[in-house]
This record gives C-alpha cells, structure tokens and sequence, in this order.
C-alpha cells in the first residue's frame, strides 16, 4: 500500500516525467514550466 506508493511509485512516475521533460527541451520542443507542471483549469 502505502509504502510501495512512496517508496517506489512516486519516485519512478516522477523520474519518468522528469526525464521526458528533459528530452523533449534537448529536441528543441518549446516547452515551459506551466506545461511541466499543468495548467490549472
């Protein structure tokens, strides 16, 4: 439950976004920090 959604869930969904993140600034996407986080509403 609760451990694996801290301990590893998270972590790796955060990496991965993270990571996508990146690569997609390295290919040049104009992507900023309200598409990284999602725009409320």
């Amino acid at each position: 439950g609760a451990g694996y959604l801290t301990g590893f869930a998270l972590p790796n969904f955060f990496f991965h976004v993270t990571t996508a993140y990146g690569l997609l600034r390295a290919a040049g996407v104009q992507i900023g920090k309200r598409d990284y986080m999602g725009a409320p509403g």
